[in-house]
């Protein structure tokens, strides 16, 4: 179940509707972290955290999903974007996400990154 809901999420995100799979596919309190960075609880902070990333994007190139897995309700997926970023250089970035799922939603997310 979790590796069919995890590929329905990533078509979402690879088709350009990453908000939809965010209201989808995310619990009320999900959790999520950026790195180190501490962690955000709540659907409504994460989304609004979610819709400034991707306001602060001025052209969108490609995003692409190297490889994934699933391990019983843990899966890991690992994304290149090339994008340019309002006032700033066209960019790769690379990120690992791993998503701990329960009951059919995403109960946690970090993401692992390299910034530059």
């Amino acid at each position: 179940m979790t590796a069919t809901l995890d590929k329905q999420l990533n078509d979402l995100i690879l088709s350009g509707k990453a908000m939809e799979a965010f209201d989808g596919f995310y619990a009320d309190d999900v959790v999520m972290q950026e790195n180190a960075a501490a962690p955000m609880t709540g659907k409504a902070p994460n989304r609004a955290r979610e819709e400034q990333f991707f306001a602060s994007i001025e052209e969108f190139y490609a995003n692409r999903l190297l490889s994934s897995a699933v391990d019983g309700d843990v899966s890991f997926s690992e994304w290149e974007w090339e994008l340019k970023f309002r006032g700033g250089p066209r960019v790769t970035m690379n990120q690992v996400a791993v998503r701990r799922w329960n009951g059919g939603k995403v109960t946690h997310e970090r993401f692992y990154y390299n910034k530059g």
